[in-house]
């Protein structure tokens, strides 16, 4: 598929089924697009369909079948949106560091495939902000879903979470106290029991283990 060069055109890519709930267009919207008239665009619209695809299939939409509506913060990023946005200070890292991240439509250094979306899972929220628990959630994804990169956000518990080819699996969060790295590659606590970690959040949101 081509880029888009008309209205037409890009209704039809935005209208593309990435899975059973998601479609392309909701992840093309940017606050900092709309502000400086910048089109977020994909320059290879099929590597972006593809990438988005695995990442709503196999994350986004198990997620929302066992925790309820995700609201889509922020995703997809074209490379001139992403460089603007680097350059001036806007919470976008450099386009090589977000290659196979929020540019979907470019494979990372080793050649990998991925995409990432910065989502709140609406259920969550009152749980976490009564309890400030971020990592039950985040433990909860680790063991159930094949994610490559989590990050979490203060404000209702966002977080960029990333599907990959080859994923090494990291959380780190920006959430005070306990900001900083909760597990990488080395790790000694990937591959134990994390259970207790969130089973009073199942408990509070009514969802099984």
């Amino acid at each position: 598929m081509r880029q888009p060069q008309s209205v037409k055109g890009l209704e039809d890519l935005g209208r593309v089924r990435l899975s059973e709930s998601f479609y392309l267009r909701d992840f093309l919207y940017s606050e900092i697009a709309a502000i400086h008239a910048i089109p977020n665009i994909p320059d290879d619209p099929d590597l972006a369909i593809a990438a988005g695809t695995a990442l709503c299939q196999n994350l986004l939409e198990p997620l929302q079948a066992r925790f309820g509506r995700i609201s889509i913060r922020s995703s997809y990023r074209s490379c001139a949106l992403n460089q603007f946005g680097n350059a001036n200070k806007l919470n976008c890292s450099r386009n090589e560091a977000n290659y196979a991240g929020h540019i979907w439509d470019r494979r990372d250094a080793a050649g990998h495939m991925g995409a990432t979306a910065c989502i709140i899972i609406n259920r969550f929220v009152p749980y976490y902000e009564r309890t400030g628990d971020w990592e039950a959630m985040a433990w909860w994804i680790h063991d159930h879903l094949p994610y490559h990169d989590m990050q979490f956000f203060p404000r209702y518990a966002a977080f960029n979470l990333q599907w990959r080819e080859q994923p090494e699996r990291r959380i780190y969060s920006y959430i005070p106290p306990r900001r900083g790295t909760l597990t990488k590659p080395g790790e000694s606590n990937r591959n134990i029991d994390h259970s207790s970690a969130y089973a009073a959040m199942l408990a509070e949101l009514g969802a099984s283990q």
